[in-house]
């Protein structure tokens, strides 16, 4: 106890803020290692299964024990104050954690371009959207309660509830009742390049990943199409383009 208390006495209100925001990303890291070594054991499939019975237990208990901590309710397991924001403001927190979302995307890449050069970047790219496309298709089926084949209607909403979709500008055109268009209008990315004067990022490699595995995971009977995507030559109206389809 008392060795406690000198400890409590050296450390500066700072360094405890700093140590709460390392331990919520130790936190996170921690449920991601679970994941991988679980999926490593028993297979992506068995470790999604397993990490949805994890993350709604855990869930509980975090918001629980920090409701308490900083003295917010709980209602049907969602924080009191989300639940009272103004609309405006609910989307707003949305598109930032969107936006940060994908600087961290942008800052993993930079860390390993600027140390192992492009082609490493680029690989382990395309490699960990081989992970969080399924990933991310699992979570949004969770989250809108879409059958197991979801079908093209279910690919349709849940393109609408990607980490993407509320920081880009994009647009779905239904072909024939099992085949859609879906185009990038509008991509931060390759405007932010746009805007400096920059040629498009060559992303088809990862698209066709990103893309495939997404709607695979929606339906394993959706076929995807890659229209076109930087390095090929696009309209202004698109930077990408793809048709997902049910044979």
């Amino acid at each position: 106890m008392e060795q406690k208390e000198t400890i409590e006495q050296e450390t500066s209100q700072r360094e405890l803020a700093e140590m709460a925001i390392d331990m919520f990303h130790r936190t996170v890291m921690h449920h991601v290692l679970w994941f991988k070594e679980v999926e490593h054991q028993m297979g992506f499939e068995r470790a999604l299964e397993i990490m949805g019975t994890a993350y709604d237990k855990s869930r509980g208990i975090q918001l629980k024990r920090l409701g308490k901590l900083l003295g917010f309710d709980l209602i049907d397991g969602i924080p009191e104050p989300l639940l009272n924001m103004p609309k405006e403001k609910l989307e707003a927190l949305i598109e930032g954690l969107g936006i940060n979302w994908l600087a961290g995307d942008g800052v993993w890449f930079q860390a390993v371009e600027s140390q192992y050069g492009m082609l490493d970047a680029k690989r382990c790219n395309d490699s960990c959207w081989a992970w969080f496309s399924p990933f991310e298709a699992w979570s949004i089926k969770r989250l809108l309660n879409l059958p197991e084949q979801a079908g093209i209607e279910g690919l349709k909403k849940a393109l609408q509830y990607r980490m993407y979709a509320k920081i880009n500008i994009q647009s779905i055109i239904d072909e024939r009742p099992n085949s859609i268009l879906f185009q990038m209008n509008d991509c931060r990315v390759q405007s932010a390049r746009k805007s400096k004067g920059m040629d498009d990022y060559p992303c088809k490699s990862a698209g066709m990943v990103e893309y495939t595995n997404f709607a695979r995971a929606i339906d394993s009977r959706i076929k995807t199409e890659c229209i076109g995507c930087p390095p090929d030559n696009h309209p202004e109206e698109w930077f990408c383009a793809w048709r997902f389809f049910i044979e």
